[in-house]
């Protein structure tokens, strides 16, 4: 693979998107900002020009997500509508449903959900017990799901179900959109001890009927169509947290270089500047590996980019937690007031090990899939 380096558009892009976050900063109204940044084309940067996106790809949404998360201002459904659902409706939808959904994807203007986790399954998506039967012309879905985000601000969900091969009786993957209003789709908010703008749901599925036309893609396709979606998860999710570290980063540094205890700032004692240096450094490593991720995924690499993927959401998180440590550690008693606004994100920071896939799931695939060792589960 030829070394990723960014183009002048990538640059001015960021240029852009920066300057966008830092109108809107910590303390942004979520919808004005998505609002704003879907009329400026940047929530559909991926999706296809035919539909109202912008034509490119992973790597073009990254780079908006890391900078909004760089400004204080991350928008978490961008990992979730446009990444995920929108990368699915768009390679593997029907005309209908791309146009039904891909351009209000794009200018923001309709949000999807994204349905997979289960009470039971956690990081085992082969126990997923969603299941759909065919009912004449119409589809009936059954079952559980659980940390869903945004699905009160969402106007569908996209839900990983499960149906039966005939030719086998073994289950299969398939995805289904399950309007908001649907009967018998339920929802129930999760207390979360997060600070954050997106809301938490377990859902029920209580006979859900639904029309033919809410499988996407193939029903044959299976787990090729699910993996479409979780490539770019893991590469939103690891833009997620290289801006979440970027920014925690971004207010120590101001604050060691200004915070005068004796006659230096505090940041000339290397036991304060070492951390963060080493923190910008792991954030940048981070970040190469999420722009080779996007890379590989953007050019239909589906095989390499599964493996880079994993890889940049570890890198990310690992990076991101150390650079909030550290930053609430150099303001020492100020990095827990909501005045400086960095204690939140301790809390925040551990999402990005945590999901959408563990970093001992990560460490699983790579032992296994990367250097060839016996699987252990």
């Amino acid at each position: 693979m030829s070394t990723v380096i960014e183009t002048e558009e990538h640059r001015a892009l960021r240029t852009a998107v920066a300057a966008l976050g830092r109108r809107h900063g910590r303390a942004h109204d979520r919808e004005a900002l998505w609002q704003e940044a879907g009329e400026l084309g940047y929530l559909g940067v991926n999706l296809p020009e035919e539909y109202g996106g912008g034509g490119g790809g992973m790597a073009e949404l990254s780079i908006v997500l890391e900078e909004l998360g760089a400004a204080g201002c991350p928008l978490l459904m961008m990992v979730v509508s446009p990444a995920i659902c929108g990368t699915v409706i768009a390679r593997f939808g029907t005309e209908g449903q791309k146009a039904r959904w891909l351009p209000g994807l794009a200018d923001g203007s309709r949000t999807m959900a994204f349905g997979i986790t289960e009470p039971d399954a956690g990081s085992n998506s082969h126990r997923i017990t969603t299941t759909a039967r065919r009912d004449g012309d119409d589809w009936v879905l059954t079952g559980r799901k659980v940390f869903i985000s945004g699905v009160d601000i969402a106007d569908a969900t996209l839900v990983v179900g499960r149906t039966e091969d005939a030719r086998t009786g073994k289950l299969k993957p398939c995805l289904f959109v399950v309007p908001r209003d649907a009967p018998g789709f339920g929802r129930r908010r999760i207390d979360m001890e997060l600070d954050a703008h997106e809301k938490q749901f377990e859902l029920t599925l209580d006979d859900v009927r639904l029309p033919a036309d809410a499988l996407v893609g193939e029903e044959d396709a299976g787990l090729l169509q699910l993996f479409a979606g979780l490539n770019p998860e893991r590469i939103m999710t690891a833009a997620f947290a290289v801006g979440m570290g970027r920014y925690a980063l971004g207010r120590a540094v101001a604050y060691a270089g200004e915070r005068q205890v004796w006659k230096a700032p505090i940041g000339s004692h290397q036991a304060i500047a070492h951390p963060l240096a080493q923190s910008h450094i792991e954030l940048e490593l981070a970040r190469l590996m999420m722009q080779k991720a996007a890379h590989l995924y953007d050019a239909g690499d589906d095989t390499g980019a599964g493996e880079a993927a994993n890889m940049a959401k570890y890198a990310a998180a690992e990076a991101c937690v150390g650079a909030v440590d550290r930053s609430v550690h150099t303001l020492g008693g100020n990095g827990l007031t909501r005045e400086f606004g960095l204690a939140s994100l301790i809390t925040a920071s551990r999402v990005a090990r945590i999901a959408p896939v563990s970093r001992e799931m990560i460490l699983n695939y790579v032992s296994h899939q990367t250097l060839g060792l016996p699987k252990s589960y």
